[in-house]
C-alpha cells in the first residue's frame, strides 16, 4: 500500500503531473512482474515464515529510508530508490506469504477463506490509504507536504517493524526447513508451461484488470485535483475518509460476500455476476468527470458501489490464479500468475497518466469504461481450472 497508493497521493500532493507520478510509480510494479526468477530461491532457501518475517522487517526499514530522504535536496530520487527496495522486498513477501496460504489450508478452507484473507489486505489499505492519509493531510495543512509525509512514512516504518515482531512470535510453523525441497526453475516454468488451456489463461491474467489498472491509478489523483482541471477538489483528509476509509470497508464487504458465495455454490455459478461487478461500476468515475457533483453524498455513494462491485468481482480472478497453481511447484507458479498480474497493473497504470493528461479526465474516463469489453473478452474465452 506504500508502494503502490501512498506513493501516488504523496507525489500527486508535491507536485508531480500526472504523467510523471503515473510513469514513475507505474515502475514500481517491476518487481512483482519479474519475482519469479527468484521465487524458486523462495521455495529452495529456508522455510516460508523465515521469508515473510525478514522480508517484513526489511519493509519497515525502506519505509524509514524514504522518510529520512523526503527533507533532502535529491528527494525525488531517493524516495524511489528506497520505494524500489519497498518493492523487492514486498514481492518477496508476497512469494512467501502466497506458498503459505497454499501448504496451510486445504481446498476448501483456500475457497472459504480467500474473503478473509481480502479482508485483511483490506484491513491495512483501510489504515494505510485512509487513517494515515487523514493524518498526512492534518499535517500537511499545519507544517506543510514534505514535512507531513516525512512523519507520515516515519510512523508507518515503526509499525511494520513492530508488525515483523508480532509475526515472528505469533505466526504458525506448516513446514520444516529439512523437508524443503529445492525447485530449479527450469522445472517451474516447466510445470506452468504444462497447464491446460495455458493462452487462454495467459490473456486472462494479462487483461482482466485492463480497465481498472488505468482506473486505480488515476483515481486518487483526480480526486485531488482543482474543478479547473477537470479533477474533484477534494482535499487530503476528505480523500483519506471517502477512499480510503468507506470505499475500502466496501471493497472489504464485497471481498467477504465473493468468498462466501463461491465457498456456497462454486466459481463456474458465480463467474459472469463477478465479472459484470467488477466492470459496470466503472461508470461512476465517468459521471464524477462529467458532473463534479458540489455535494460529498454522491461521490459517498458512487465510492461505495465501485468499491464494493470491485470488490466481490476480484473474488473471481483470486481464485482463477489459486485453482490455475495447483498441483507441481505450486508456490513458484503461483508466483507466475502474480507476477502476469502485476505486468497487467504496470503497463496500462503506466500509460494512464499520459491519456488523463491528452484526454482530459472525462475522455480519461469514458476510455476506462470502452476498455471493460476486454474484460468480457478474456472473461468469455478462460475455462476456469478444475471447473466443467
Amino acid at each position: 500500500m506504500a508502494v503502490m497508493t501512498l506513493s501516488v497521493i504523496m507525489y500527486t500532493n508535491l507536485g508531480l503531473t500526472n504523467t510523471e507520478l503515473a510513469l514513475y510509480t507505474g515502475w514500481l510494479y517491476l518487481p512483482w512482474v519479474i519475482k519469479p526468477l527468484w521465487s524458486p530461491l523462495v521455495d529452495s532457501f529456508r522455510t516460508k515464515r523465515w521469508w515473510i518475517i525478514s522480508m517484513e522487517w526489511m519493509v519497515g526499514a525502506s519505509l524509514a529510508a524514504v522518510a529520512l530522504t523526503l527533507p533532502t535536496d535529491g528527494w525525488l530520487r531517493g524516495s524511489l530508490a528506497f520505494f524500489w527496495l519497498m518493492a523487492f522486498s514486498s514481492a518477496t513477501h508476497d512469494i512467501a506469504a502466497d506458498g503459505f496460504y497454499i501448504l496451510g489450508l486445504d481446498e476448501k478452507q483456500q475457497a472459504l477463506y480467500v474473503g478473509i484473507r481480502s479482508t485483511a489486505y483490506r484491513v491495512g489499505m483501510i489504515f494505510c490509504q485512509g487513517l494515515l492519509v487523514m493524518m498526512a493531510g492534518w499535517l500537511e495543512t499545519r507544517y506543510g507536504v514534505s514535512p507531513a509525509w516525512m512523519v507520515t512514512m516515519g510512523v508507518l516504518a515503526l509499525l511494520m517493524v513492530l508488525l515483523g515482531n508480532w509475526h515472528a512470535w505469533a505466526t504458525p510453523r506448516v513446514e520444516q526447513p529439512s523437508a524443503v525441497r529445492k525447485i530449479p526453475f527450469r522445472d517451474t516454468l516447466s510445470a506452468f508451461a504444462r497447464k491446460p488451456h495455458l493462452w487462454s489463461a495467459l490473456l486472462f491474467m494479462l487483461l482482466f484488470r485492463f480497465p481498472e489498472a488505468q482506473l486505480a491509478k488515476m483515481a486518487q489523483p483526480f480526486m485531488l485535483r482543482p474543478l479547473e482541471e477537470g479533477g474533484m477538489a477534494l482535499d487530503t483528509v476528505n480523500l483519506g475518509i471517502i477512499y480510503g476509509t468507506v470505499g475500502v470497508i466496501a471493497l472489504l464487504a464485497g471481498g467477504i460476500l465473493g468468498g462466501i458465495v463461491v465457498s456456497l455454490h462454486g466459481l463456474k455459478r458465480w463467474w459472469w455476476p463477478m465479472v459484470m461487478a467488477i466492470s459496470l461500476p466503472d461508470l461512476v468515475y465517468v459521471y464524477f468527470a462529467l458532473a463534479q457533483p458540489a455535494s460529498l453524498v454522491p461521490v459517498y455513494a458512487g465510492v461505495i458501489l465501485e468499491q464494493f462491485g470491485y470488490g466481490f468481482g476480484f473474488t473471481a480472478y483470486s481464485l482463477f490464479l489459486v485453482y490455475f497453481s495447483r498441483g507441481e511447484c505450486s508456490t513458484s507458479v503461483f508466483s507466475f500468475c502474480t507476477a502476469l498480474q502485476a505486468l497487467g497493473m504496470m503497463l496500462p497504470g503506466m500509460m494512464a497518466g499520459w491519456l488523463a493528461d491528452v484526454l482530459g479526465f472525462s475522455g480519461f474516463f469514458l476510455w476506462v469504461a470502452a476498455c471493460c469489453a476486454v474484460t468480457f473478452a478474456v472473461s468469455g474465452w478462460a475455462k476456469i481450472p478444475g471447473e466443467k
